[in-house]
């Protein structure tokens, strides 16, 4: 008991260590592109949350997580902007049409994706396209076209931001608001009724990664600043996060690491009290002894019981029979009548030959109508059978 408890205590005070140094060490960076609100990493949305209320003083940010369609249906919003950062954003015609209708009654929408699906390209006419990371050395800036934001500066990006661009567009319809360092579009406008509708290629250029630049900042305030003042704001979270649907109670406590690593050190330790309680606790399990193959003992009783009875006819006959069913089956004949035809039959399929077959058709036939069979007789029987199995093919 002593040396358990020695054991026990050690374990216990390994673990206590390993968890410390797990929960203390340095995390890796996380580079998901995740676009939500909340996250810290590189491509969340913190920053741009925590500024939203610097951008907009007194605007009401309400979150959505239901399609554009249900979200704006019926609801006739006014002095209202509608936000949308994802890495791809999944609009059919009934989004489209009532997103439409939205911004017709004088609201705006920024739109800030790598991919808006190909309803949304094919109603606006447009194509994406994009330039492969680490092909030009030189750092990439962008530049807003419009005069009134110092459209003389470039904003110097980040490594790998700003690499998509419009590679088509409706120049009758669509507005160009900012261009790379290539002179390829990157930001536009599409005048919509008394609204309009703005997008934006690359969603990483909200991101906490380009914020944390002054130049990245001062970019996204222009971008954000073409958003008039407003009295709501609608943060789409459909395309990131994704409809409502978890109701479980669990879903809190794995959302917070700090309840993660408590609800698992507490399942760990039930696992280990259990492991140990099982192990003091278990019943001896009895030795079974396999089962024995009384097969041969079996046969030996049976050949003692017709040896003592010596009823040689009988045997003759089971043999016999057998010996019938073995050719049915396995050559396919009939052996109703044993004669010269089932011998001829006998020989082609068999490939044993003629003289061994007849010499035991003949001698079985001569057994059936014998009344009595001597130990000569049925010895015979038996090695002509044995010799037709060593012949046949």
């Amino acid at each position: 008991m002593k040396g358990f408890k020695t054991y026990f205590i050690g374990s216990t005070l390994i673990l206590i260590l390993y968890l410390m140094a797990q929960y203390y060490k340095p995390r890796p960076t996380d580079w998901t592109a995740s676009y939500l609100k909340e996250d810290k990493i590189p491509y969340g949305l913190y920053i741009l949350n925590q500024e939203i209320d610097q951008l907009f003083p007194g605007i009401k940010t309400i979150i959505s997580r239901s399609r554009v369609y249900n979200t704006l249906k019926d609801k006739r919003y006014q002095n209202t902007n509608y936000l949308i950062v994802a890495g791809k954003v999944k609009l059919d015609a009934a989004d489209w049409k009532e997103l439409t209708q939205f911004v017709k009654a004088g609201n705006h929408v920024l739109i800030a994706t790598y991919d808006l699906g190909n309803v949304v390209q094919e109603k606006l006419k447009i194509k994406l396209g994009s330039y492969l990371p680490g092909t030009n050395n030189k750092r990439r800036f962008v530049r807003l076209v419009n005069p009134e934001l110092d459209s003389a500066h470039h904003y110097y990006l980040q490594k790998d931001l700003g690499l998509q661009y419009f590679d088509e567009l409706d120049t009758a319809r669509a507005v160009v608001l900012g261009k790379d360092s290539r002179g390829k579009t990157n930001f536009i406008k599409y005048p919509i009724g008394t609204g309009a509708l703005f997008i934006l290629p690359d969603p990483q250029l909200l991101t906490n990664y380009s914020l944390l630049d002054p130049e990245g900042a001062a970019y996204a305030s222009r971008v954000m600043s073409y958003l008039p003042d407003a009295e709501t704001l609608i943060w789409d979270e459909n395309n990131t996060r994704g409809k409502v649907t978890d109701s479980s109670y669990l879903r809190v406590i794995f959302g917070h690491s700090s309840l993660t690593w408590a609800y698992n050190l507490t399942i760990f330790g039930l696992l280990l009290f259990v492991f140990f309680e099982l192990k003091r606790r278990q019943r001896i399990i009895p030795l079974l002894l396999p089962l024995k193959n009384s097969s041969v003992e079996f046969v030996k009783v049976v050949a003692k019981v017709y040896y003592q009875q010596r009823d040689n006819r009988d045997i003759a006959f089971k043999k016999i029979t057998y010996f019938l069913e073995y050719l049915r089956t396995t050559y396919h004949i009939k052996t109703a009548d044993i004669n010269d035809e089932l011998a001829a039959v006998l020989v082609l399929k068999s490939g044993v030959p003629d003289e061994t077959v007849r010499e035991l058709l003949n001698l079985m036939n001569s057994l059936k109508t014998n009344n009595k069979v001597n130990d000569l007789q049925l010895i015979n029987l038996n090695q002509l059978i044995e010799k037709f199995h060593r012949q046949a093919l």
